[in-house]
């Protein structure tokens, strides 16, 4: 069997990563409530006229947090597929991974107040 060209796989990985993206949307309530946190900012964004290098935060600390919790899911996922019973340390694992969002959504939240306070001052 001839190898697969690069642009093809390219294309391939992409589907891939279009089904986990949309799965995640149609499944996970983390990124269905994130999702929507998205789409009342990005408005919010139009609404302020916010300026570019605001965008660019922004849009930068949404796909950050969109981004960590589906690595968060995937972390879960496989915990729970390698060892399905309560376990301290798949615990340990799962809390760890529930703490990065928690990193990252506390500092979107900051860039957030620093973009919009100044709006309503």
């Amino acid at each position: 069997m001839p190898k697969e060209s690069f642009f093809k796989n390219r294309i391939r990985s992409i589907g891939y990563a279009l089904k986990g993206m949309f799965l995640l949307l149609r499944t996970e309530a983390s990124i269905k409530i994130q999702f929507v946190i998205a789409l009342l900012m990005t408005a919010a964004g139009f609404y302020f006229e916010i300026s570019a290098f605001e965008w660019i935060m922004q849009l930068f600390a949404i796909g950050l947090v969109m981004g960590i919790e589906g690595v968060n899911t995937a972390i879960e996922k496989i915990a729970d597929y390698i060892q399905p019973d309560q376990d301290p340390k798949i615990g340990l694992i799962k809390d760890i991974s529930a703490g990065a969002v928690m990193i990252v959504s506390i500092v979107a939240s900051i860039i957030g107040l620093i973009i919009y306070i100044p709006k309503f001052g």
